[in-house]
């Protein structure tokens, strides 16, 4: 279960970072609002996931998804840079959340 937490704060931190762009400065009431109530999703879920994940793991792998998010939403929505150097390090990014993954407690053992 704190995996799925975490996985859902993420994306939760997606949709608040992304909202960002949004609130214009926070003088948008709505995209405001709804960009607040995201962020103290995101929060409480990480807090939630935190709980029984090593905090470090936990912290790394929902400010990852975030990055990766964001970013792949940012060059979608917002035509921002797309190139090979940039993608590469966003798939180091995930390489990284996987890694995390993969060795943290209540995870699968890597085969040998």
């Amino acid at each position: 279960m704190p995996w799925i937490f975490l996985l859902l704060a993420g994306v939760l931190e997606i949709a608040w970072a992304v909202g960002l762009k949004y609130t214009d400065g926070f003088t948008r009431p709505w995209p405001s609002t709804l960009t607040v109530i995201t962020m103290i999703g995101s929060f409480w879920l990480l807090a939630l996931a935190a709980r029984a994940l090593p905090l470090g793991t936990a912290y790394a792998v929902w400010t990852g998804i975030g990055v990766l998010g964001t970013t792949v939403l940012g060059m979608w929505l917002f035509n921002e840079p797309r190139n090979t150097m940039r993608l590469l390090f966003i798939g180091l990014i995930l390489l990284g959340i996987l890694g995390l993954k993969l060795s943290s407690p209540g995870s699968p053992p890597a085969s040998s």
